[in-house]
């Protein structure tokens, strides 16, 4: 039940979850050094175990604030302008990824051992077959979220809403799957190594990253789902399906730079 509010602030109760949160993150990043240096696994996986309850029981509590009155104008302004510099610190994180393969392919250093840029039994990816697929398949997938987006603030269609995000997190994990199988092929068939050559690292790390990217941006959606079936959103209060759908177009937009860029120029 919503409660009565006399300001337009949200005051915040004292949590442990920052704190529990950055043990977690503490524990996890502990445990990935000891992992490669190839002590044991099992101190990342307990402290990745962490994160994921303390990820989801604090983001269970701010649904939970929004559903009772929480959450007012000023509040939802806020919380869109910080998801807007969290897309910006993305951009900046994939500006370093592209930075480092355009360095390498038009300025290759090759004055040390094992740097070659492309080397000579490097066999090329045809852009126009899975990548191109991959490709519409996730354009398909954000036409879907701006269907949902449409249906529920212009309509209050909540069918469609339903139907347009569960299509939408289809064809996100049809994505994945492709890649998967692309990566599969690369590697097994193809020779390529996720190490070893500076073609080789800047094509796994941009494209791998995108499709975590795309994995978490899945995860988001199938959240938004399952809220938009409970009935969480209405056509005024949606922010978390708004910053869903942002994340979502921001992963099609870096997919499309990579296509061009990656698979079409650099390969």
């Amino acid at each position: 039940m919503a409660h009565a509010k006399n300001h337009d602030y949200h005051i915040l109760t004292p949590s442990s979850w920052p704190l529990l949160g950055s043990i977690a993150g503490f524990v996890m990043l502990l445990g990935a050094v000891l992992w490669m240096h190839g002590v044991t696994p099992f101190v990342f996986l307990g402290g990745l175990v962490a994160v994921l309850y303390v990820m989801f029981a604090w983001w269970s509590e701010v649904v939970h604030e929004s559903s009772i009155g929480d959450h007012t104008n000023v509040v939802r302004i806020g919380l869109r302008y910080g998801f807007i510099l969290f897309i910006m610190s993305e951009v900046m994180f994939f500006a370093a990824w592209f930075w480092s393969f355009f360095k390498q392919a038009l300025y290759p250093m090759n004055e040390f051992p094992g740097s070659e840029y492309v080397p000579a039994e490097f066999i090329p990816v045809d852009a126009f077959h899975l990548p191109l697929i991959n490709t519409l398949v996730l354009l398909l997938s954000g036409c879907a979220v701006t269907w949902a987006h449409h249906a529920l603030v212009h309509e209050n269609n909540r069918r469609d809403l339903v139907t347009g995000l569960a299509i939408s997190i289809a064809l996100g994990a049809l994505f994945t799957g492709l890649q998967a199988y692309e990566y599969y092929e690369l590697l097994v068939h193809d020779d390529w190594t996720f190490g070893g050559d500076l073609f080789f690292s800047s094509f796994f790390m941009a494209t791998g990253f995108h499709g975590f990217h795309v994995l978490i941006g899945t995860i988001f959606l199938t959240v938004c789902l399952i809220r938009a079936i409970r009935g969480h959103f209405t056509p005024e209060h949606h922010v978390g399906f708004e910053a869903a759908a942002w994340y979502w177009h921001f992963v099609d937009v870096v997919w499309l730079f990579l296509f061009f860029a990656v698979y079409m120029w650099g390969i």
